[in-house]
């Protein structure tokens, strides 16, 4: 027993000191598979559907342009590309090559009102 103690202590602190980039990234890639079965297990089933921000936007479409909604029923085709494209342009105050300026902040405070459902 003490002879098993010593060597997972001794393993232990090889990898500390030593890491292996190989070993690294498998721990990284099951950490995450774990984390996502954990966060699903746990899942309230409270979510936001995400065609409900193209419906909120819908009485504003006479300012958009057919390819601005195209665009936005694309991005509210699922709730990661919600989510995605909240952190990447709303987040960020960077423009969008689809969306006029005007359009994207109505998108992204129709999103903000929903932030906590992603």
């Amino acid at each position: 027993m003490k002879n098993i103690l010593i060597l997972i202590v001794a393993a232990a602190v090889y990898l500390h000191f030593y890491p292996q980039p190989k070993l690294e990234a498998e721990f990284e890639k099951y950490k995450q598979e774990f984390l996502s079965l954990f966060s699903d297990a746990t899942d309230t089933g409270i979510r936001l559907k995400s065609d409900k921000i193209f419906k909120d936007l819908e009485p504003q479409f006479n300012s958009f342009t057919q390819r601005e909604i195209s665009k936005l029923k694309e991005i509210t085709s699922t709730r990661a590309n919600v989510k995605q494209f909240y952190q990447q342009q709303c987040n960020s105050n960077k423009g969008h090559p689809v969306f006029h300026p005007t359009n994207i902040e109505k998108v992204c405070n129709t999103i903000a009102n929903y932030e906590s459902l992603l």
